[in-house]
């Protein structure tokens, strides 16, 4: 049986991508799953990470697979670690456009982290927009959340506002995430008990049962004549609604 593909993807950078990546791999890795992780974005970020982990962990328990390639052989790299994984997670790059839709096309679930700002939403539709177009379910994950609940209510409704699933875990702005990873290792490896971690593991849990249920915005191809007029409608609908909400919380 195939491994299930999550691919984490924004093309707006400072997102927190790379960071929430990490984190989740070591997640699922820590409840007994095989997970490999793909880097494709040419900062390579997230293998330079783990090349770090195994300087700085000398027993490390969390067995990961960490494979930092691009170009054409994407797809094919992915199909090989889905036949030896449970869970095999893709880093795509933000701007990289082809690559991009390659890592959307081949995963069962789109996780799109996203920060609480008005900016932010802009500029992650092009997200939403590729994964409707490869019909391939997407989820928001609100990402370094600040204590401010007015902003992060008024986000929650643009989200509503374009028709998109949000994960109901959302990840804090929370310093100890990053000083982990300083470190080598994950929040849930540092501080088990902290807040931190139990949002990252609460989040593991939630993708992964979200991209092995099939839970997304894909669209299901119709069998019968698409009616166009509407089809251009709601989507207009949609973002205008969703603009008109960003602004007025700016």
């Amino acid at each position: 049986m195939a491994g299930t593909v999550i691919t984490i993807a924004q093309q707006k950078g400072g997102a927190g991508k790379t960071t929430l990546a990490a984190h989740l791999a070591l997640a699922w890795a820590a409840t007994g799953k095989r997970v490999a992780v793909i880097d494709i974005d040419p900062q390579a970020s997230l293998s330079t990470w783990f090349a770090l982990r195994r300087q700085r962990v000398s027993r490390d328990r969390l067995s990961i697979d960490v494979a930092a390639i691009t170009g054409w052989r994407v797809a094919a790299e992915v199909e090989r670690q889905a036949r030896t994984h449970d869970v095999v997670l893709v880093d795509s790059p933000p701007h990289a456009e082809t690559e991009s839709r390659i890592a959307v096309r081949a995963a069962k679930l789109v996780l799109v982290p996203v920060q609480p700002s008005p900016m932010d939403m802009w500029a992650t539709k092009a997200t939403l927009d590729l994964a409707r177009a490869e019909r391939v379910p997407a989820l928001l994950v609100l990402n370094r959340v600040p204590p401010r609940a007015n902003l992060t209510e008024a986000m929650l409704a643009t989200c509503s506002a374009f028709a998109v699933p949000v994960a109901e875990t959302q990840i804090g702005n929370r310093v100890a995430l990053a000083a982990s990873l300083a470190e080598g290792r994950g929040i849930l490896e540092m501080a088990p008990r902290s807040i931190a971690a139990g949002e990252i593991q609460a989040l593991a849990e939630e993708v992964l049962g979200a991209a092995e249920s099939g839970f997304g915005i894909a669209p299901a191809r119709r069998s019968a004549a698409p009616d166009l007029a509407r089809d251009r409608a709601e989507p207009a609908a949609a973002e205008d609604e969703a603009e008109k909400i960003l602004t007025e919380s700016a």
